[in-house]
């Protein structure tokens, strides 16, 4: 099935060099150039494997349209933004978009980057209905089979069902979030540095930008942590990297 995506950005000349690339590449795309009509058409009951969203746009703002796509879908946001500042990256990817791209970007990589977050996306839901039928079979299944929960102090993370819970109510994890810890409690001990934390998540060559581990740090910190100031469950060891702390029981 040919995988859509929703191109929503105001500059002309950008909207149809996108389009045209990524529709060679085999992707539907569907442009909306202000605010309006993009959530108009993400709200109009059509699914979108991908949105790439520029955070200036008439109307209504880029950050805006992903608060109201994250208020009910867990779709992959890419932001491309004109502005290469820590304040844009980490306005965006704080509302929980999933990656971002500074303008002006080569197709090549922007290509790359929409492939690797949808493949990311599809492996997430594959897993979790993966898990969900297997939960369906009869008692005789192996405990092999069942879903791996990794128990920490007052954290309980399903890697099956890439669902967390702490002191028993369920935490709003975004895909990434997910990961990176799910990359920290499948290793405990084991000491990362953000180059590694990238390779693993991102699945994509570090390019040195230690923004984007920074703000999913922070945000994963923000909800699993007590106290994200003085963190428990992820450690970080200064100019080295990051590690799970001592909460396994």
């Amino acid at each position: 099935m040919q995988q859509r995506v929703l191109l929503i950005e105001d500059d002309e000349a950008i909207s149809e060099m996108v389009h045209s690339y990524l529709t060679k590449e085999g992707y539907e795309v569907e442009i909306a150039y202000d605010g309006d009509v993009a959530v108009s058409k993400f709200m109009g009951g059509h699914a979108y494997d991908l949105v790439l969203l520029d955070l200036m746009l008439p109307k209504r703002s880029g950050t805006d349209v992903l608060q109201i796509i994250r208020s009910g879908s867990l779709v992959p946001v890419l932001i491309m933004s004109a502005k290469d500042s820590d304040v844009d990256k980490a306005l965006g990817l704080g509302f929980g978009a999933d990656d971002y791209i500074t303008k002006p970007f080569s197709m090549i990589e922007l290509a790359a980057r929409v492939k690797a977050a949808i493949r990311r996306a599809g492996y997430a839901a594959s897993g979790s209905q993966a898990a969900a039928g297997s939960g369906a079979q009869g008692s005789g299944e192996s405990q092999a089979e069942k879903p791996k929960g990794i128990e920490l102090r007052g954290l309980s993370v399903d890697l099956d069902n890439f669902s967390v819970r702490k002191n028993g109510q369920e935490l709003k994890l975004t895909a990434k979030e997910f990961h990176i810890l799910k990359l920290f409690v499948s290793s405990p001990g084991r000491v990362y540095t953000k180059a590694q934390i990238y390779s693993h998540v991102w699945d994509e060559d570090y390019f040195g930008d230690e923004n984007v581990i920074n703000v999913h740090m922070r945000r994963l910190r923000e909800k699993i942590e007590d106290d994200p100031s003085h963190p428990e469950y992820i450690k970080t060891l200064w100019g080295i990297g990051y590690k799970l702390g001592d909460v396994l029981l």
